[in-house]
């Protein structure tokens, strides 16, 4: 009985491992599909984007009730817990990503003049890194890896540092080009999104580094961004 319990405790948090991966790459296309979209002025795509947002939001639903009822019928202590409680957090956390990614979508059809602003040649570059954020930290999340969860921690400044170039970047070519002032309104809410994205992997990655350690990854335990 007891090897039963086991053995079906460990099938629960697998298939709680499956969902929060079919999540993490759901997310992870929304956000590539959505900086296409958005730079391409692809109007269908951005479209495809929105409308995959539900498939996330009924993976989240199916983790819950997985989670809920692995804690009801198990009642999982010290790291089996921590194993459901992070699965349980991290599913929420993705989701949101998932909705960044779609608020993103939304706004290509918003665009007056799509390819006159030039700031938004620095979005790509920024979105890559915050996809890949998503990417490895739902890797560390599968391999229970400490190690790539506090590297994600240290990626999440480089986000920071391409918000504050566009917001400089925006703000004099707004001055520039008063014209261009709704397409630069619509940027930024843009690059906004995208430092979410990054906040939001951060906040994965720390519940990995816990789920992993049992211990919380305090900001003296981060590696310096210039090590």
């Amino acid at each position: 009985m007891v090897e039963h319990t086991v053995k079906a405790f460990e099938n629960e948090i697998s298939q709680l491992r499956g969902l929060i991966a079919e999540m993490g790459g759901l997310a992870e296309v929304a956000i590539r599909d959505a900086i296409d979209a958005l730079v391409r002025h692809d109007d269908e795509l951005a479209r495809k984007v929105v409308a995959l947002d539900p498939k996330i939001d009924a993976l989240e639903a199916e983790v819950d009730r997985l989670a809920v009822r692995t804690i009801a019928l198990r009642a999982p202590m010290a790291d089996d817990l921590r194993d459901v409680v992070a699965a349980l957090k991290i599913s929420g956390v993705v989701e949101r990503i998932g909705d960044y990614a779609k608020n993103i979508a939304k706004r290509v059809a918003r665009f007056e003049t799509p390819g006159k602003i030039a700031p938004l040649t620095l979005i790509p570059a920024m979105a890559e890194i915050a996809q890949g954020m998503v990417r490895d930290v739902l890797d560390a999340y599968g391999a229970r890896d400490a190690d790539l969860a506090v590297e994600v921690i240290r990626r999440d400044e480089k986000v920071d540092n391409f918000y504050d170039s566009i917001f400089r970047n925006l703000v004099s070519h707004m001055m520039e080009n008063p014209s261009t002032t709704s397409d630069a309104a619509q940027l930024l809410f843009v690059a906004r999104n995208l430092e979410r994205i990054g906040d939001h992997s951060t906040n994965v990655a720390e519940m990995v580094y816990f789920a992993a350690t049992g211990e919380y990854c305090t900001e003296r335990d981060k590696p310096d961004a210039n090590d």
